[in-house]
Parts: C-alpha cells; sequence; structure tokens
C-alpha cells in the first residue's frame, strides 16, 4: 500500500466526523497500461472535495462531475473506464488502459467512522486485513488476513480487499544522501520518516510532507517505528547512530535494512555488530552494505537513486544476480 492511501483514509474520516457523506473510490483491475495499482484509493465529498488518484488526471475529473451532477447515488457501485462501455462516460486513458473502479457511498455514521478507524490501523501496521464489500448492498465487513494473496478478488457477490500497512521509509540520521532519499521515497509513495537527535545536523533543514522525529532512530525503532514492509537505511558515518539503527532493526520484520559505508568501513561495521552487538550471522546477512545498487553513483543524489533503486529491487523479489 502506497503512504497516499493513508492519507485518503485519514482523510475520508475526517470528513466523515464532520458530518460529510463520502464516496470511497477502489482501483479493482487494470487491463493493459494503467498508472495506479489496483487496491489504489481515491475519496471525494459531497463538497466536491478529494484526496487520492486513481488515473493521474482524466479519470478523477469525469468522477468529480458525475458526482456532482447526483450520480453514485445506491451504496456500491462497479464503474469501467477506457473501453467505452459506459455510455454516460467517454474517457479514453491516455494510456490506452483499461480500469474498474469500485465505488462506495458512505453515509456520515459511526459505523462508517468505525470501518475507517480499522482501515487506518491496518494501513499503520498494526494488523493485516481482509475487507469484504457485498456488490448487491454495499454490506462491509472485516476479518484477519492470515494470508497472502493478491489485494484484489472478485466473485459475482463481492469484492475482496487486502489492507496492509502502507509503505514506509526509515531514515536513520540526517545528511545530503538521506535529503535526497527523503524526496525520491515520497515521490515513490513511501510514508517516510526522518529520525535523528541532533540539531545542529537537522538545522535550517526542510522536508515537505516528511515527519522529522529528533529522536535517536533506534529508539523509534525499539519503540515499534517498524513493520514489515518499513525499510529502514543509515545514512550518516555516524556509529553512534548507524550501528545502533543496525542492531534494533534486524530485530524487526523489515523488508529492507542498509547501511551506507565503502566494503571495508562496511566488513569493519560487521564485526563490531557481531563483537559488541552480539549479532549472528542470519541478522548480519539481513543488512545491505555496501547499501544501493551498483550504478557508479557518485554524487548524493546519484547515491540516493541507487539506495531507492535496491530497496525496489527487494520490495519486488529480484535478485540482484537477475538485475
Amino acid at each position: 500500500m502506497q503512504h497516499l492511501d493513508l492519507q485518503v483514509v485519514r482523510q475520508a474520516l475526517k470528513w466523515s466526523v464532520a458530518g460529510q457523506r463520502v464516496w470511497l473510490c477502489t482501483v479493482l483491475f487494470t487491463y493493459g497500461s494503467a498508472p495506479r495499482a489496483p487496491g489504489s484509493l481515491l475519496a471525494v465529498n459531497d463538497s466536491g472535495q478529494w484526496v487520492g488518484s486513481l488515473s493521474g488526471g482524466c479519470v478523477e475529473d469525469d468522477f468529480l462531475e458525475r458526482v456532482a451532477d447526483g450520480e453514485f447515488a445506491e451504496p456500491v457501485v462497479v464503474v469501467r473506464y477506457g473501453d467505452g462501455s459506459d455510455t454516460r462516460s467517454n474517457i479514453r486513458l491516455p494510456c490506452g488502459g483499461i480500469l474498474d473502479v469500485l465505488v462506495e457511498n458512505l453515509p456520515s455514521d459511526c459505523d462508517v467512522q468505525a470501518h475507517l478507524r480499522e482501515l487506518e490501523s491496518a494501513l499503520l501496521g498494526q494488523r493485516r486485513l481482509l475487507r469484504e464489500v457485498s456488490l448487491a448492498d454495499g454490506a462491509r465487513r472485516l476479518s484477519d488476513d492470515h494470508s497472502h494473496g493478491p489485494r484484489v478478488e472478485r466473485d459475482a457477490a463481492s469484492v475482496h480487499l487486502r489492507v496492509g500497512a502502507a509503505q514506509r521509509l526509515l531514515l536513520a540520521g540526517y545528511s545530503s544522501v538521506a535529503h535526497f532519499c527523503a524526496e525520491f521515497g515520497k515521490g515513490l509513495g513511501f510514508e517516510v520518516i526522518l529520525c535523528d537527535p541532533r540539531e545542529e545536523a537537522l538545522d535550517g533543514v526542510v522536508l515537505d510532507g516528511i515527519e522529522i522525529r529528533r529522536e535517536l532512530p533506534s529508539i523509534f525503532i525499539a519503540n515499534g517505528g517498524c513493520h514489515a514492509d518499513t525499510a529502514v537505511v543509515a545514512l550518516t558515518h555516524d556509529p553512534k547512530i548507524d550501528d545502533l539503527a543496525m542492531l534494533e532493526a534486524v530485530r524487526t520484520e523489515a523488508f529492507y535494512i542498509g547501511v551506507m559505508g565503502s566494503r571495508t568501513t562496511s566488513q569493519k561495521r560487521r564485526e563490531r555488530l557481531s563483537r559488541i552487538g552480539g549479532l549472528n550471522e542470519t541478522e548480519l546477512a539481513r543488512i545491505h552494505a555496501p547499501i544501493g545498487l551498483n550504478l557508479g553513483s557518485k554524487t548524493p543524489a546519484e547515491i540516493a537513486l541507487a539506495v531507492l533503486a535496491d530497496i525496489l529491487r527487494t520490495r519486488s523479489g529480484i535478485a540482484r544476480e537477475h538485475l
């Protein structure tokens, strides 16, 4: 899940609590080229305000016009964009794809708000949920998800949506490389959190849309700052920050753990983490060091690009030797 989806659910909850009706839209299936993956969210309130994305512009504009015209009054409907089958819309996606969208008409009531709060907790990594929506009447049901199936499944009667944690990028300490990692990570849909207790390092730092916590990243991690969809990267060359972050990160379910440094520096760090931190070979093997793909990177931006590329490779389950 992307951090944008967490923003959608949070805003939908705020609108509902304020007494506004909300249309919650979920990408069900894409055919051909499409800019947003199944499970992606968009929410619209009865004032025409919206948050999220379905396609990158054209579908959103059409949808907002149709809501303003009084369409989608039913509790639930599936809308198809891109193939001309919907006579009420002549939208053709520029990429030539086809998009199926689940549209739920959510009244402002306690049941809806409780449902949205459960979705928020799942996106924050507190649990994994299987969300079932009846296509006949829009009835919603949540259950714990212990499987690892596709994000969206559909049969004749209902849609099943898996909701897990929004992907998170935890930056252990600030540096010029971390700055670019934060910006790239945000653009890729990560919830980006930067932890650094050093006031002098953060002096004058401006990162819009990035959560900055003035504490040791190791403390944030130890207090539950990582879940299975978290990437932890340490990019400071300060052992007090980098090494401690690694010691805590390997005890979590984080899918990517990496630390910057040369091969010589990385080997010395492994020896320290083994000797002083007590990490075994299995734990040490989880740490990507040197961090990032070998792209011949020299500048901070190039190094950050190599780091994010390696994170995406790992998340996609692609082995380095297959690149």
